[in-house]
Order: structure tokens, then C-alpha cells, then sequence
């Protein structure tokens, strides 16, 4: 029998359709990611504002020349606080992750901005530590890198699915030897972790991007908006994860230490 004529177009329309739809899903994914990390650096920045003055009556402690921590700088960086500042972006994730499936996608986007912030606070020392210059530097380094990551994700013919346990397991190492050198305080091993850091997350962001356009190719004949929505968080999330990530390893390397 002979195929039908309108079989063709049929099938075209429905791939135009998908095709329209993963470009408004990956926009929507790249746009929360971007504005989350608009989020953290004026979050970063204006508690790094909070912690310092140039006005030695009254500060907890001197970090510099002309550089003394304020009794709220003190706080966050100086007191027992500072390791729930520093490890509660990792207790976040693990939350927003195994609650989602209980949200909406706006409270979902709601609570991702929230861990923006906290976030941003947690990595705010950088101005402390580093210049401003070299932190800008090694931002832009890291948009380049990310942008030509994300893209080559995206585009590839490649299926890169199998990485994604191996770098999951090198992420797990990571964080296992970067607690270590809390107490150690190797700068070999420091070194160390960074290298293995930029690689790790250079390849998840292409890892990751991939996943997200396949991921709602194969939902997306479902028309499920509110899982969709929810899906775009999560792969806003994990881009926002892999570009900080590569930022902060790339930092040791590109960062200029504050006098």
C-alpha cells in the first residue's frame, strides 16, 4: 500500500515542534542559570563589603596593609560559623534535589535563587583574598570556557552519557580531598584537586548540557509543563553548579593574591 502523502509533513511539523520547544527550554534553563549567578556575585560581593574597613578602631582583625575584618567579617570568616557558611550550598543541593518532586516549578525557581545567595556568601572571601582584577579575569576566562563547553555538549553527535558516572565519582573525590586538606593545608594537594577540578567540571558542563537537551527530547511528546518547568531548574541548577565550580578551581590558578 502506498504511503499515505500527508505522512511526511506530519512528522516534519512534529519535529519543528520539538525542535522550537528545546530552544525555549534551553533558553529558559540559560537564563535562570545566569540569573542565579547574577544573584551570587552582587550577594558575594556586598557581604565581602560587610566583613572589611579601612578603620582599625573597633576591628576584630587585620588582613591586610589597610584591611581589618569588621565584628561581622569576623563572624562569618573568623568564628565556628564559618564552616556552616562554607558547607551549607552542599547541604542545599542535597535538599533542593530530593524535594523538588514535592514543589512547583515557581517554587522550585524560587528556592534556587535562594541558593544563589547562599552561594554567594559562601564564596564571598574571594574579594577578600584575591584582587579584583584577577577575579574578573578568571570570570571571563571561565564564560569563554563554559560557552564553548556547553556549546560543544549541545552540538555533538557524540553520546557523552557514559561519563557521567566517572565524573560524578571524581566530583565525590573532590570534595572527600578537599576536606582533607581543610586539616592538611597542602598546596600540593591543593594543586592537586584544582587541576583534576578543572577537568572534572570542564567535562560535566558538556556532560551535563547534553543530558538536558536529551532529557526533554525524550519527555517532551509527554506535555507535561510542570515537569518540564521543574526539569529546566534542575538543569539551570547544574550548569550553575559546573560554571562555579570551574571558576572557583580556575581561581588557584588565575587569581592574584590581595597584599
Amino acid at each position: 500500500m502506498a504511503q499515505p502523502r500527508y505522512a511526511r509533513p506530519v512528522t516534519g511539523a512534529r519535529t519543528a515542534a520539538i525542535d522550537e520547544g528545546l530552544r525555549s527550554h534551553m533558553s529558559k534553563v540559560y537564563g535562570t542559570m545566569s540569573i542565579g549567578m547574577v544573584i551570587t556575585a552582587l550577594a558575594s560581593w556586598a557581604i565581602s563589603g560587610l566583613a572589611v574597613t579601612s578603620d582599625p578602631s573597633g576591628a576584630s582583625a587585620q588582613i591586610g596593609a589597610d584591611t581589618y575584618l569588621t565584628s561581622f567579617g569576623y563572624a562569618i570568616y573568623g568564628s565556628p560559623l564559618k564552616w556552616l557558611i562554607m558547607f551549607a550550598p552542599l547541604l542545599f543541593v542535597f535538599g533542593f534535589s530530593a524535594g523538588i518532586n514535592r514543589m512547583s516549578a515557581a517554587t522550585a525557581q524560587t528556592v534556587f535563587y535562594a541558593f544563589a545567595a547562599v552561594m554567594g556568601v559562601s564564596i564571598s572571601s574571594i574579594f577578600l583574598i584575591f584582587t579584583g582584577f584577577s577575579i574578573v579575569q578568571t570570570f571571563l576566562v571561565t564564560a569563554a570556557s563554559f560557552a564553548a563547553l556547553s556549546l560543544w555538549g549541545y552540538t555533538t553527535k557524540k553520546d557523552i552519557s557514559g561519563w557521567g558516572s566517572f565524573l560524578i565519582m571524581g566530583v565525590v573525590g573532590l570534595i572527600i580531598g578537599s576536606i582533607v586538606n581543610i586539616f592538611l593545608q597542602s598546596e600540593a594537594i591543593m594543586f592537586a584537586i584544582s587541576a583534576l577540578g578543572v577537568l572534572i567540571f570542564a567535562g560535566l558542563t558538556a556532560y551535563d548540557t547534553q543530558n538536558i537537551k536529551n532529557t526533554y527530547i525524550a519527555h517532551a511528546s509527554h506535555g507535561d509543563q510542570e515537569w518540564l518547568g521543574k526539569a529546566a531548574i534542575m538543569g539551570a541548577l547544574n550548569l550553575y553548579l559546573d560554571f562555579i565550580n570551574l571558576f572557583m578551581f580556575l581561581l588557584q590558578f588565575m587569581g592574584a593574591a590581595r597584599e
